[in-house]
C-alpha cells in the first residue's frame, strides 16, 4: 500500500488528484470550504487574534480547500492568515501564492489543522483470523491475489485486542496504529490550536466483520490492487486516533459525525421560503443551490456520514461545533 500510493511510480507520486477518481467534500461544495472558514474564524477569537493564524490542510490534494477557505474568511482574518498545504503531489499551477505548497507537516501550528479524508490513505497492514490464528495478509502487488503471512507483531496484537478484537475464522480487521501515529504527529505539532480529521470511520462496537480495503478509480469502484493504478483505502478507527491525539497532547476531544458538526456550523439543507420566489428570484434560486449543496455534505447516508474527529491543544472544543 504504501509503495502503489507514495512510492516513485505511486498513485499519488503522478500527481493524480481526487476529484478525478472520488467525490469529496471539498469538490462536491465550496460550502464545506465556507463551514471550515467559519470554525477557523471561532478558534481565530479563542486564541486571542494571533499575529500569525496558521491554517494546515493535511493531504491537500489540489490545494482546493485553502483556495476557497482564503475567499470565505473576513479581510482581518485573511491579513494574517497563513495557509500551508502538506502535499506530496506537484504544486498545481493555479493555486494563489499565498499558499504555501510543502510536503511535510510545519513544526508548529497555532491555528487550525484539516486533515480531511487524509488517515485513510495512510498506509497500512490487515490480518485475518485463520484456524491457526492470526495471520497477516499478504498480497501480489501486480494481481492483487492473497495468501496468508506471518502471525502480527506483538504491537499489532496489542492495537487488535484494544481496537479490533477478532473472533471468528474469516474475520480481518485493518491495524489502525499507523494512523494513531500519524495523527499523533498532527496534534503535537500544535502549540494551541485546534486539529480536525474528516474521514470514513468506524469505532470499536461496530467495526465491520470483513473489513473495508477498497480501490477507487475514476469514479468507480475497484479491486484493492496496490500496483500505483489506483487509490487504495481503508476505513479509519477515529476512535483510536482520538486516545494517540489525547497522548499527544489533545487536552480536549470532539468525536462527532459530518451531519451534526455541519448542521452546527449553519449548513442545514431546508429549502428556502416560497414567498422568497417572488420577493426576489435570483436570491431564492441561490438559496435552493445552496440548499442542495449543503444536503449532499449533510445526507447521513453519503457525506454526512463521515467521523469528524476534533481535538484542542490550549483551548476548548469551539462552540460553533457544539451548539
Amino acid at each position: 500500500m504504501e509503495r502503489a500510493l507514495y512510492g516513485e511510480d505511486g498513485f499519488y507520486r503522478r500527481g493524480e488528484r481526487p476529484a478525478e477518481h472520488f467525490r469529496t467534500s471539498v469538490h462536491a461544495s465550496p460550502r464545506f470550504a465556507a463551514a471550515v472558514a467559519r470554525l477557523l474564524v471561532e478558534v481565530d477569537g479563542m486564541l486571542g487574534r494571533p499575529e500569525r493564524l496558521d491554517v494546515v490542510d493535511v493531504g491537500a490534494g489540489s490545494g482546493r480547500l485553502l483556495s476557497n477557505i482564503l475567499g470565505c474568511v473576513p479581510p482581518d482574518v485573511a491579513a494574517r492568515l497563513a495557509p500551508v498545504a502538506v502535499e506530496i503531489a506537484p504544486r498545481p499551477s493555479d493555486l494563489p501564492d499565498q499558499i504555501t505548497w510543502r510536503a511535510d507537516l510545519p513544526d508548529h501550528i497555532t491555528g487550525l489543522a484539516v486533515a480531511n479524508e487524509w488517515l485513510d490513505n495512510v498506509p497500512l497492514d490487515v490480518v485475518e483470523r485463520t484456524p491457526d490464528g492470526l495471520r497477516t495478509v499478504l498480497v501480489d502487488p501486480s494481481t492483487g491475489a492473497e495468501r496468508p503471512g506471518p502471525a502480527p507483531s506483538d504491537e499489532d496484537h496489542d492495537w487488535l485486542d484494544r481496537w479490533w478484537p477478532l473472533h471468528e475464522p474469516g474475520d480481518r480487521a485493518e491495524i489502525g496504529h499507523p494512523r494513531c501515529a500519524a495523527w499523533a504527529s498532527v496534534v503535537e505539532r500544535l502549540s494551541r490550536g485546534l486539529a480536525l480529521a474528516v474521514d470514513y470511520s468506524h469505532f470499536r462496537d461496530s467495526r465491520p466483520a470483513c473489513g473495508t480495503l477498497a480501490g477507487y478509480r475514476e469514479g468507480l469502484t475497484v479491486p484493492a490492487v496496490p500496483d500505483g493504478s489506483c487509490d487504495v483505502t481503508a476505513h479509519v478507527a477515529l476512535d483510536a486516533c482520538a486516545v494517540a491525539g489525547e497522548r499527544a497532547g489533545a487536552t480536549s476531544t470532539l468525536l462527532t459525525t459530518q451531519r451534526d458538526a455541519l448542521r452546527a456550523l449553519g449548513l442545514s439543507g431546508s429549502r428556502p421560503p416560497i414567498e422568497l420566489a417572488h420577493r426576489d428570484p435570483r436570491g431564492y434560486v441561490a438559496a435552493l443551490c445552496h440548499a442542495g449543496e449543503d444536503a449532499e455534505l449533510i445526507d447521513p447516508s453519503g457525506l454526512g456520514g463521515f467521523g469528524w474527529l476534533a481535538q484542542a491543544v490550549d483551548m476548548p472544543i469551539p462552540g460553533a461545533l457544539t451548539p
